[in-house]
């Protein structure tokens, strides 16, 4: 495909984003890292672990796209491990956005037993169970494609999802593993927002605490509201075939900026621009890095 200066822009485009969100993501976990407290506090914890799955997430798509664009073809063995990477973190997102929720869950309405369910050593020992999880959907279609055809694996391909979709059982059962896994984590948000309002509303609790849980319950939503955009652009993509091809191709690019890259892109941030004790040391760790990045090290 010839290189005309659409394209360019296109491609340009989606690095430029990736890049740049890439860096943000970094920076905050460079603040994270700056304060003992943050290390120590299960639910800074768990926002680096968001932090760290986002950029796995956007430097595996990276990849993939730039891959893609340029036609380079892979070994299935290379393909497969990145596009389980990248099936995975997109996977483990919102089910790190259900364990940070029951973390504020349980901060408001059991807080004598907060200090000995939220430990550090146990918030850790979480993420491992998120990522096994997680990895569960795709993984069995790379072990059934090994067991079934292990010479699958040495041939050259262009690297996407559905070279290892072989199979009508595979789709059905992704989507609905997919839907089972965004319903669970929308009904547990459900849940823990209502939980918290009663909580918030009873004469015993802390007011303050209890309120500014509600908006990080609500955010959490917001963020799951996020992931399920990708959802979308399958049923957009099908509808914008339907119509002329020059429309159609514009249309399909901006679905993609839209629908996939952005609501990752934003999720990280928007959570990490809310926090107060964050938000300032962010700010002040992004503009030293910016400057450093300008004028070079001394």
């Amino acid at each position: 495909m010839a290189m005309t200066d659409e394209r360019m822009f296109k491609m340009f485009l989606i690095l430029f984003t990736h890049i740049l969100f890439i860096y943000i993501n970094v920076v905050m976990m460079v603040t994270l890292r700056s304060k003992a407290t943050f290390g120590t506090t299960a639910r800074y914890i768990l926002f680096g672990h968001m932090l760290l799955n986002d950029t796995l997430h956007l430097s595996v798509s990276l990849v993939l796209y730039m891959l893609s664009s340029f036609f380079i073809t892979l070994v299935q063995a290379a393909c497969s491990f990145l596009v389980l990477l990248s099936a995975t973190t997109f996977t483990v997102a919102p089910l790190n956005l259900a364990v940070m929720s029951l973390e504020r869950y349980v901060a408001v309405c059991f807080p004598l037993h907060h200090c000995q369910l939220a430990t550090p050593a146990r918030t850790r020992l979480a993420i491992p169970f998120i990522w096994a999880a997680g990895c569960v959907n795709v993984l069995t279609d790379v072990c059934v494609l090994f067991l079934a055809k292990p010479s699958f694996y040495l041939a050259h391909t262009i690297c996407t999802l559905e070279q290892l979709m072989v199979a009508p059982w595979q789709g059905l059962k992704a989507l609905i593993l997919n839907i089972l896994l965004f319903v669970s984590v929308a009904l547990l948000l459900l849940y823990t927002y209502i939980a918290i309002l009663i909580e918030a509303r009873s004469a015993s609790s802390d007011k303050a605490s209890a309120h500014k849980a509600l908006k990080t319950v609500l955010l959490h939503a917001f963020q799951l509201g996020l992931s399920l955009m990708s959802f979308l652009y399958v049923f957009l993509e099908s509808l914008f075939s339907r119509l002329p091809f020059d429309i159609y191709k514009e249309l399909r690019f901006v679905n993609f900026f839209v629908v996939v890259i952005l609501p990752r892109c934003l999720s990280s941030l928007v959570y990490g621009l809310r926090d107060e004790a964050f938000k300032p040391l962010f700010k002040r760790h992004f503009l030293v890095c910016g400057s450093w990045v300008k004028v070079g090290p001394p």
